[in-house]
């Protein structure tokens, strides 16, 4: 088995992974991320215990207990480059020895549960309302420097977006999608859609402040594409970089949306900490429940 280099699997003193600081056993099997840190005491506060509290720049990490249900809930920060860090991190901390830094013969699998805000991009997806991403349109580059296969379905949906981007767009979009079983057991009740993860928060997702947007028109085609039926719902900056890194990896992963913003009825939540904390509770419960 291959060596990993100490440049390639950095460590820290304590033999915990470098961005993360996280040993092995801090992790659950089930994993949840939200990107603020804050956001982390949300969802533990919940937990009937902490075992553990760690936190290391924007990655703040606790692991407990609902019940019998061990969990970990882990702030990645905002964007696809710190999912980057965050899913090649858990994952050696699953399935690569640290002692000798290789590969582990029997592979893991971990169950992702990202927890977000979003904003909607059809009139009829209420504020405050909860989806979830059955698949992810990523405008960022990260899954162009990785591996990965794609099924038919994602094949047609990637063609169609492409077909609609005008030729003075220059974007190259990857697709991924949500694990079918975590959406079967996780997501019944809730509403689902297409989502796009932006690589920034503002012209990326066609605001503009002084800057001039180079594609002041993306958000019209977005919101007007459709494919078999289906249309993109909704905007934000990580569920594509988790389903695909997720798929890479060996990993199962679902995105659970909190709709703060209707960018069509130009609508923003007059109680997002509330309907944050609601949310939080829901995913909570069907985690809790799932085995």
């Amino acid at each position: 088995m291959n060596r990993i280099s100490d440049t390639d699997l950095i460590l820290n003193d304590d033999g915990s992974v470098y961005h993360l600081n996280l040993l092995p056993e801090d992790v659950a099997d089930t994993v949840i991320t939200v990107g603020d840190p804050e956001r982390v005491g949300l969802v533990s506060r919940h937990f009937d215990r902490i075992e553990v509290e760690k936190s290391k720049r924007e990655f703040t990490t606790h692991t407990g207990t609902i019940g019998s249900k061990r969990l970990t809930v882990l702030s990645t920060g905002i964007g696809t480059d710190n999912i980057d860090i965050v899913l090649n991190e858990l994952d050696a901390l699953r399935n690569i020895d640290l002692q000798t830094r290789t590969v582990k013969k029997e592979l893991r699998s971990l169950d992702i549960v990202r927890i977000g805000t979003s904003g909607a991009i059809q009139e009829h997806i209420p504020v405050d309302s909860l989806l979830v991403s059955a698949a992810a349109f990523g405008l960022d580059t990260l899954m162009h420097y990785y591996q990965h296969d794609l099924n038919d379905q994602e094949h047609r949906l990637l063609a169609d977006l492409q077909s609609v981007l005008p030729d003075g767009y220059r974007l190259s979009p990857y697709i991924a999608s949500a694990d079918p079983s975590l959406l079967e057991d996780l997501a019944e009740g809730s509403v689902q859609g297409i989502t796009i993860s932006a690589p920034g928060f503002y012209a990326p997702q066609g605001r503009e402040l002084r800057a001039k947007n180079a594609m002041p028109y993306l958000m019209t085609v977005l919101q007007n594409f459709t494919s078999g039926g289906r249309r993109i719902t909704n905007l934000e900056m990580e569920t594509a970089g988790i389903y695909g890194m997720s798929a890479a990896l060996g990993h199962r992963a679902i995105s659970f949306n909190v709709i703060l913003a209707n960018r069509v009825t130009q609508q923003f939540s007059k109680q997002p900490q509330r309907s944050i904390d609601s949310c939080i509770k829901q995913v909570l419960e069907k985690i809790s429940n799932h085995t």
